[in-house]
């Protein structure tokens, strides 16, 4: 068991500590390479996944909608704690709410249970975007901007690709190959700049941070719990969902939170010790899963 732990955790840990070594040495602009896996690379894997005829998008339904109640409702159960403890609304919730789907979950669902995993991951995180980009940024800014939702390449990918595959269309070697090929630099490319971008954050808000680290799976994973019970999820998919929901905050949070000046250093604390708090959360997680599912 801790093997096969190591075996998932090493290579994604591997690559990021890369990604860290290399931003802290050569200090690359990587806007270039973040904007091209949102733009091209992240949007060819969920149209190629999304389109393929074994993974018709009504079979992962259920999914999609737990891994929505995760989300929304990792925000509503630590209201109370933000009352309480009077914390900034705006840079607490968001981070806790919107997980790290993309650079970490993806690898890690499919390193964990296989190719037959890629369709649970992309639609775990096309909820989680989706809902990043709505009621995050209304969260943030108090406003809700549908053009720029649908201007989106990866709203638009995933409306073609929901589209396609609800025709039952296949699509030709031609374009499925290219497509697929340009899919596979998106998993490596987002571990890799997330190590990038850990290097640009600091830690003036560590004890937030810390506390974020801790209410961020958990939060996720009170949430995910009455879903197994709810919703008729198979195995593979409870426990791709139980991962999703313990998944440290998303970097695309300090992103966000840059662009509308939203206590980015706040923010960007709170995505940083969550992220190395996860190194700890993850392996425990897969041991759990492994074990309730009696592998």
């Amino acid at each position: 068991m801790l093997v096969e732990i190591l075996q998932i955790m090493v290579p994604i840990v591997a690559v990021v500590a890369i990604g860290l070594l290399y931003g802290r040495r050569h200090k690359p602009d990587i806007s270039a390479a973040n904007h091209m896996n949102t733009a091209i690379f992240a949007p060819a894997l969920i149209f190629s996944v999304l389109a393929s005829t074994d993974s018709a998008i009504q079979n992962y339904l259920n999914i999609t909608l737990a891994g929505g109640f995760v989300v929304l409702g990792s925000g509503l159960v630590l209201l109370p704690l933000v009352w309480l403890l009077k914390i900034d609304l705006r840079s607490f919730l968001p981070p806790m709410m919107f997980n790290n789907a993309g650079n970490l979950g993806l690898p890690l669902l499919v390193l964990a249970f296989g190719e037959q995993a890629m369709p649970l991951a992309v639609c775990l995180l096309i909820i989680e975007m989706l809902l990043h980009f709505t009621v995050g940024i209304v969260l943030l800014t108090g406003r809700f901007d549908l053009k720029q939702i649908l201007t989106m390449p990866i709203i638009q990918a995933t409306i073609l690709g929901v589209a396609w595959s609800t025709m039952g269309w296949s699509l030709p070697e031609v374009v499925a190959i290219p497509l697929e090929m340009l899919g596979q630099i998106s998993i490596p490319l987002m571990l890799f700049t997330l190590g990038v971008r850990l290097t640009e954050v600091d830690l003036s808000d560590w004890k937030l941070g810390v506390l974020g680290a801790i209410a961020c799976p958990l939060s996720g994973i009170v949430c995910a719990l009455p879903m197994l019970w709810l919703l008729p999820l198979s195995p593979l998919e409870q426990a791709c969902l139980l991962l999703f929901a313990s998944l440290p905050p998303a970097v695309l949070n300090f992103i966000v939170a840059e662009q509308y000046q939203v206590a980015p250093k706040r923010v960007a604390s709170i995505v940083l010790i969550g992220n190395l708090g996860s190194l700890l959360v993850m392996p425990l997680m897969l041991f759990f899963v492994w074990i309730a599912n009696g592998s």
